[in-house]
């Protein structure tokens, strides 16, 4: 034992594909920085001769599923709330299983590739089968002889190509769980299995209704399961926009191309032109017009200077620049958006509860149709009784099956969620798309929302006494701690003016107010009138000042040093481009809007006379927002609030769906059910497009499914044999469930089409 761990002991390890080599044996070795390594081949070795690093680097924390790596957490399309290790099939309803986290480098689907073989099998022996019933007498085929070869063709495409409804129809019998496989199966079987008793007896065989019934539910799963991966499209569109490889700046100054999964936080990555951003960062030295579409929903090139945020999955359209690392692997904003998008394809709307309760009694409703169907054949209906009973009863169960219900809503769901992510629009879940396609009332914020969210300075009032650069250094050096859009005009204010700003003590932000602290040991506040009031700052000198900056559209913020007014000063914030005639588009589409800002009255007025907004509510603090939106729910409205702040949280929140605008803050984006992460109104009508259209597509689906379930059942069951002596075969049947399952996933598909 002793000798067998001094044996492994003075084994090398391959570094390339980790097999244990013997060094005193192996022909093969390379040294690299003062090492030697050993490989098991020669192969082995010119891999590692071309790029060493690729193999001596760490091994990266590897990223989600969402980039590339299969998910061992596989997840029901129709039901998301099942979840289990590995492929299977749904207990609920019998579907295959899907990895919940999707992938790049999925290779071919299993189920798809397994479905299609037995198809094409189960085809090639049906087609024989229904000749032999068809011309039988006319080919001169004896009739004992033409029963036993239907069997004998019939029985492979029973028994081996329907092998998987049979398997699911007994699964959903163990666990009570009725669907369809329950009954496929039990129409499949109870066809073939009369035949047999039949053929021994020298009666009417049904061997072709059996084979038919399995090649065309074949046909329909297979119809199903390719629609289902061209739903997937935009995820996997979105996946590609990853590059594989990055160009990493080495310690040398060279540049290395390496994997993207060996790229970490604080590397230095070179972006030529044509190239995609390889993760998150920030812009360090040169110039690129990138393409951020892929967020924004809009083609046109951003220009990114030094310190601009760059981000992964974006398009250099041209310029050269050099970033820095900061969000790499599972954590850049493209890998959240994916998982986003995959979660939201996998939620149920709430018009959903409508098809669950539906499914809940429809199976063993279809069950007792059967059944009632067959027995009244067989008290009353003409010879053979027996036969017609049968055809009766499988075609009952066949026509029944309810997958176009089960597919109605996920299906116009995940095709929407995914032209959504294509054009700019990522929404949390199916709810809040269903939301925003009933709202009556649009909540808007202003700055950042409706304005641009980058205020500059305007202009300086300072009181008697104080000088401008004072003015500007005090409230500078105090709102530098904050993260307010106004903090950042002040603060650039200063650096262009060259002013040099002192740090804040005792720093404190009163939401919806301003802030507070210490400059030099004395008590400064930066804010609204409000705020200085509260400081017991008079700002009566500086009003009539104040009024007329707000009517020009800027927003005015008052600074007190030692509970004493020292000045105002005027931020302007330009109008988004284009916002006019978003709001007048959402207005034809019959929304009410609402402007609720923290700002003050006058300048809120100003910007809503350019927009065309009629209701404003200006100075309101969090609070009050939040219980507006509550208000108006209580009216009767349904209420969509956009904003972006850490003020408008609350009532993105209250809000029967949140919209948050651009980027935003966090707890913005955390509240909100829909998230327009380019922050252009524009997009505000693509998503009410969307939702609406969404929102028709299941509407259609729905009522598609009902329809032909209400209007199937009862001719199936023979509801024509006394007008037009017409009895459904199970082959027609078959084929009506089949093509009820490929018209919803058709219409749904319409989606990805859809003008926004």
């Amino acid at each position: 034992m002793a000798e067998h761990e001094q044996g492994l002991a003075t084994l090398a390890k391959d570094p390339v594909c980790g097999m244990s080599v013997d060094p005193a044996t192996s022909a093969h070795a390379f040294e690299f920085a003062g090492q030697t390594y050993r490989f098991c081949c020669a192969g082995c070795r010119t891999k590692f001769e071309v790029n060493p690093q690729r193999y001596l680097a760490p091994p990266a924390e590897p990223p989600p599923a969402a980039l590339g790596l299969a998910s061992a957490i596989h997840t029901c399309p129709m039901h998301p709330e099942v979840r289990q290790l590995g492929p299977g099939a749904c207990p609920d309803c019998g579907m295959a299983l899907e990895p919940a986290a999707p992938t790049l480098e999925e290779g071919p689907n299993p189920e798809l590739a397994d479905f299609t073989r037995r198809l094409w099998i189960a085809a090639g022996l049906t087609a024989p089968v229904m000749a032999l019933d068809l011309a039988g007498d006319m080919l001169g085929v004896p009739a004992a002889w033409n029963a036993w070869a239907q069997a004998a063709l019939a029985t492979p495409v029973v028994l081996w190509a329907g092998w998987p409804f049979f398997q699911r129809g007994w699964a959903s019998l163990l666990r009570r769980r009725l669907n369809m496989f329950t009954l496929i199966g039990l129409g499949v079987g109870v066809a073939w299995l009369w035949s047999l008793t039949q053929m021994a007896r020298g009666g009417a065989v049904y061997f072709e209704a059996a084979a038919a019934i399995v090649t065309l539910a074949l046909a329909g799963q297979v119809l199903e399961l390719r629609a289902r991966q061209r739903a997937g499209g935009a995820i996997r569109a979105l996946l590609s926009l990853t590059p594989k490889t990055a160009r990493r700046i080495g310690d040398d100054g060279h540049d290395h191309e390496v994997p993207l999964v060996s790229i970490r936080v604080g590397d230095r990555l070179r972006l030529r032109p044509g190239e995609k951003v390889p993760v998150d960062g920030v812009a360090l030295e040169g110039l690129a017009y990138i393409d951020e579409s892929l967020m924004t929903g809009e083609p046109t090139p951003v220009e990114k200077p030094p310190g601009a945020r760059l981000v992964g999955g974006s398009l250099n359209r041209s310029g050269a620049l050099v970033m820095l690392a900061e969000r790499v692997g599972g954590d850049t904003a493209l890998a959240h958006i994916v998982t986003a998008v995959a979660e939201a394809q996998r939620s149920r709307a709430p018009i959903q509860r409508l098809a669950d309760r539906v499914s809940g009694w429809f199976v063993p409703a279809v069950l007792v149709a059967a059944a009632v169907a067959a027995l009244a054949w067989f008290a009353l209906g003409p010879e053979p009784r027996a036969g017609h009973a049968l055809l009766a009863a499988v075609s009952v169960l066949i026509v029944a099956c309810p997958c176009a219900l089960g597919l109605a809503t996920p299906m116009s769901v995940t095709v929407g969620v995914g032209r959504g992510a294509q054009a700019g629009i990522l929404v949390r879940d199916a709810e809040a798309l269903e939301r925003l396609a009933e709202t009556s009332v649009l909540v808007l914020d202003k700055t950042g929302t409706l304005t641009e969210g980058r205020p500059s300075l305007a202009a300086l009032q300072p009181a008697p006494g104080v000088s401008e650069t004072e003015l500007l250094r005090l409230a500078a050096s105090l709102e530098r701690a904050s993260e307010h859009p106004l903090a950042d005009a002040l603060t650039a204010a200063a650096r262009q003016r060259g002013v040099a700003l002192t740090d804040a003590a005792a720093f404190a932000g009163v939401i919806g107010k301003g802030v507070t602290g210490a400059i030099d040991g004395a008590r400064v506040a930066v804010g609204s009138a409000t705020l200085m009031a509260d400081e017991g700052a008079d700002v009566g000198p500086l009003d009539a000042w104040a009024d007329a900056r707000r009517g020009e559209g800027a927003t005015v913020v008052f600074v007190a040093c030692e509970r004493m007014t020292i000045g105002a000063i005027a931020i302007a914030d330009a109008v988004k481009p284009g916002a006019a005639e978003a709001l007048a588009a959402l207005r034809a589409d019959g929304l009410r809007l609402v402007m609720i800002t923290g700002d003050a009255r006058a300048t809120a007025l100003a910007v809503a006379a350019q927009l065309g907004i009629d209701e404003v509510e200006a100075e309101a603090s969090p609070q009050v927002k939040a219980a507006r939106v509550a208000a108006l729910k209580a009216g009767g409205a349904r209420v969509a609030m956009a904003g972006d702040g850490v003020n408008d949280a609350p009532a993105l929140a209250a809000a029967d769906v949140g919209i948050a605008m651009g980027g935003g803050a966090d707890v913005a984006v955390a509240s909100a059910g829909v998230t327009l992460p380019g922050g252009d109104i524009a997009a505000l009508v693509r998503a009410r497009r969307l939702a609406r259209a969404t929102l028709a597509n299941i509407r259609q689906n729905l009522a598609f499914a009902f329809v032909y379930n209400a209007a199937g059942v009862p001719i199936a069951a023979g509801a024509l044999w006394p007008l037009f002596h017409v009895l459904l075969s199970p082959q027609i049947a078959a084929a009506a469930m089949a093509a009820s399952s490929v018209s919803v996933i058709a219409n749904a598909l319409r989606l990805r089409r859809a003008r926004l």
